[in-house]
């Protein structure tokens, strides 16, 4: 299992395909399959039966899974695209954006 540079809970914004510029909160991180959720990012079209969550059933929209290699995180100064360096303090962790060196939360 590798480490990856995004976290559930960050901003980030999409660089690469369909959906590049849209910017959004990750909601959920996939590790095995390098992939994570962005709200409001790569929305697919889903054919639902009828249940108790979609009583009507019909076509939904959702969120789909999209490579973390086409996400990088928002600055926090500047709310641009910005990589991220890792400090250690003790036992914490930090991440700082390049551009601007603000913490990352």
């Amino acid at each position: 299992m590798s480490k990856l540079h995004i976290r559930k809970g960050d901003t980030v914004i999409v660089i690469a395909g369909a959906d590049k510029g849209k910017t959004g909160k990750v909601l959920k991180v996939m590790v095995d399959d390098n992939r994570a959720i962005v709200e409001g990012v790569n929305m697919v079209s889903k054919s639902t039966k009828p249940s108790a969550k979609y009583p009507q059933g019909g076509i939904i929209k959702q969120e789909a899974p999209i490579h973390v290699s086409n996400l990088n995180h928002v600055d926090p100064k500047s709310g641009k695209a910005t990589r991220v360096s890792i400090k250690h303090e003790g036992k914490n962790v930090i991440r700082i954006a390049k551009k601007s060196g603000e913490v990352i939360k």
